[in-house]
């Protein structure tokens, strides 16, 4: 009851802000017409859904690929950890705390970068910052507690200043004697850092993990998601700010009615590329009864989770298995393990990497990247008996209908579109439609006799997808811009 107390008042609090009140108050309403423009919508969830027969939301797991990082420097130590991916032009930069079994608030704790250019091969660069040793030859750009979980992000403000282009949240963790504390920092290259003032930030929290921030495009506020713990539980809070210092009082994040409680040791929450109106967590969790090795130190083995949300404070579970399992490798079955990092880079033009640690306490300690379909953490699936999924009313901007599916060599994607009144439109019904089969992330589906979905713009409409053997990932309207000829 208290939980819920504080929950109401804070979000009453949270929309209250300028920019936040027209944000849905619950993201499974049906009622009404959206206009989706041209935006992307993702099934990670089932806000565009009205129905679905024969059909069910399938999340898909990453691909494990290659191992990119592993701890091998004398300043890194067996428990490297909190992780944090972002592009900046043509480098991608992983940030990640270096230091040995020690306290939360240790001095000895390094924040260290590597750089790479392909996602895939990184390197430590020698920036000559900080002194390890005798010696300034390393990729360090911070010592002392604050290294305990800094987490930096590219500012995409377009109002941010040119010195603090990057930007970043750390803390100093809580104990029982004090409340945790946390930080705001600045740099102008995402190298050289500064505290952009001495006392900490006016938010209450535990703060003792991986804290996250970023500039959210769609409402323009930077959010922050953090650790609290309620009823002794490791759970997730946030709270929005126009400036990035003075910030709205948290909010804990709500889940439908049913979710099962769940230890979340992390976050990893984003803004989905290219579809930032969708917000994306993958939640480490953290079962704390369970024990698989024996010599592996503390209880509790750990996996990822999937979450996705339209406001930022009421969280879908559609998903209750696992987006990560720890796999076959025993050193992925100790505590605190298969932490995702935070970000999400396009490496492909068909592919989002990822990235997750490995081994954690073990002298392998590492980080692998995942490889994810590009807009495909989800999917309607339909298996070779068929289904079907209607969309709710909505209007748009765009040309075309662009979609992105997958098909077997024996299955389908037919679509229909239905009027206001949920009648088939000449010329769009299902015996004018083609069927569709393949492996596309931006195909145009156009109907017989080459009926465009432009006809129908400027009316509230209704789609019908028939699939079999098949998922369907996402669907845009607009154009898909022309590809160069292949030699």
């Amino acid at each position: 009851m208290r939980v819920s107390r504080v929950l109401a008042a804070a979000t009453l609090a949270l929309l209250s802000l300028p920019g936040l009140a027209s944000e849905p108050a619950n993201v499974s309403v049906k009622e009404g017409v959206v206009d989706i423009g041209e935006r992307l919508e993702m099934f990670v969830d089932s806000w565009f859904i009205q129905e679905m027969r024969g059909a069910a939301l399938k999340l898909h797991e990453p691909v494990r690929r290659e191992v990119v990082w592993q701890a091998e420097k004398p300043w890194e130590g067996t428990w490297c950890a909190y992780f944090t991916v972002l592009r900046d032009g043509d480098v991608i930069r992983i940030y990640y705390r270096a230091s040995n079994p020690g306290r939360d608030a240790s001095e000895d704790q390094y924040t260290c970068v590597i750089e790479s250019r392909d996602g895939v091969r990184f390197t430590r660069p020698e920036l000559g910052l900080v002194e390890f040793e005798g010696s300034r030859a390393n990729n360090i750009i911070w010592k002392g507690p604050l290294s305990h979980n800094f987490a930096p992000f590219v500012d995409a403000n377009p109002d941010a200043r040119p010195g603090e282009r990057y930007k970043a949240v750390a803390s100093v963790a809580g104990n029982p004697e004090r409340p945790g504390r946390l930080y705001a920092l600045s740099s102008p290259d995402g190298i050289r850092w500064k505290l952009m003032r001495e006392e900490p930030l006016d938010l209450p929290g535990a703060f003792d993990s991986l804290n996250v921030a970023f500039w959210d495009p769609h409402t323009k506020v930077y959010r922050c998601y953090s650790r609290i713990f309620l009823d002794g539980c490791r759970a997730i809070q946030s709270s929005i700010s126009k400036d990035f210092l003075n910030w709205s009082p948290p909010v804990p994040n709500s889940y439908p009615e049913g979710a099962p409680p769940t230890q979340m040791y992390t976050n990893a929450t984003i803004p989905c590329p290219g579809a930032e109106h969708i917000l994306l967590s993958f939640p480490k969790r953290f079962v704390e009864e369970r024990k698989k090795l024996p010599d592996a130190g503390l209880p509790g083995v750990s996996d990822a989770i999937f979450m996705s949300s339209r406001d930022g404070v009421h969280w879908d579970r559609s998903f209750l298995e696992a987006w990560v399992r720890p796999g076959p490798d025993p050193l992925n079955w100790s505590h605190r393990n298969n932490m995702p990092a935070w970000g999400i880079v396009q490496t492909a033009p068909d592919e989002f990497s990822m990235y997750i640690s490995e081994h954690a306490g073990f002298p392998t300690t590492r980080l692998r990247r995942l490889s994810v379909r590009r807009h495909g953490f989800a999917s309607v699936h339909a298996g070779f008996s068929g289904g079907e999924m209607l969309t709710r009313p909505f209007t748009f901007s765009g040309e075309d209908l662009i979609l992105n599916y997958s098909t077997s060599a024996a299955g389908s994607v037919k679509v229909e579109a239905l009027d206001a009144a949920g009648e088939p439109v000449p010329g769009f019904t299902l015996a004018e439609a083609p069927e569709l089969f393949g492996d596309e992330l931006d195909a145009v589906y156009r109907w017989k006799n080459g009926r465009r979905l432009v006809e129908l713009r400027g009316h509230s409409i209704r789609l019908r997808f028939v699939l079999k053997d098949a998922d369907l990932f996402a669907i845009r309207t607009g154009q898909v811009a022309p590809q160069p000829p292949a030699n």
